[in-house]
């Protein structure tokens, strides 16, 4: 009995830390929203949805989202751990604007692991999926049988236009693995903060990014930097 106090007040500040982890930045009503790309994970396991406001239109803050990939711009955060060490570009460029239904993300620079454009609908709504056999990290095809160790999910960039030429950026995953009991402590003890992590640096970098392109010169199109 001596030890139920202390383990019950344990397990409760774990599971209040989870609860901020899983909707960091976000509102109530944006944590209970849904989304589109919400449905594409049948019976999902994990959900979380975590937001900050850019100081730049939602037009503006699209192009930076949509030429993300790990052969391509980078991902804005920390770029040692999700980029090969290779830094995320500081600059749009111009043949990095067009992203389509279908089309692959790389999310390693050799293109073996990829994520899938589910929903491209400038300049409010970027959904990237992915579905992955485990441990290998390789792509699978939804449509057939699944792996039996696998994980599955999306990640969606929601944008709404704020007054004063501001963007309300919603960042969503969903997210379904299996085998669950063995995923489930890796989610706890991995996966979850280090999408918070990850996601707090992307946030970050993007509140820089968009500030110095709204702060720049007007004039023609910055000029591209393919070999960043």
């Amino acid at each position: 009995m001596r030890w139920t106090i202390p383990l019950l007040a344990t397990s409760g500040a774990a599971l209040a830390l989870r609860h901020r982890i899983l909707r960091w930045g976000a509102t109530p009503a944006e944590a209970a929203a849904e989304y589109p790309g919400d449905m594409l994970v049948p019976a999902p396991t994990g959900c979380s949805t975590m937001a900050t406001t850019l100081e730049a239109p939602p037009e503006e803050v699209w192009r930076w989202l949509v030429q993300m990939g790990a052969d391509r711009a980078g991902w804005y955060s920390w770029d040692r751990l999700d980029n090969g060490g290779r830094p995320s570009s500081t600059r749009i460029v111009p043949q990095w604007q067009e992203l389509r239904e279908g089309d692959r993300v790389n999310a390693t620079r050799d293109g073996r692991t990829y994520f899938t454009v589910a929903i491209a609908d400038r300049p409010t709504t970027l959904v990237l999926r992915s579905d992955l056999t485990l441990p290998s990290g390789r792509p699978f095809d939804p449509r057939g049988p699944l792996p039996r160790m696998f994980t599955q999910g999306v990640w969606g960039f929601h944008l709404t236009e704020l007054p004063g030429r501001r963007t309300r950026l919603v960042v969503r995953t969903i997210g379904r693995d299996a085998p669950r009991p063995l995923m489930a402590v890796a989610d706890f003890l991995i996966g979850e903060p280090a999408h918070l992590i990850m996601q707090a640096r992307q946030f970050a970098n993007l509140r820089v990014r968009v500030r110095a392109d709204e702060n720049a010169p007007t004039g023609p199109s910055v000029a591209s930097d393919p070999a960043r």
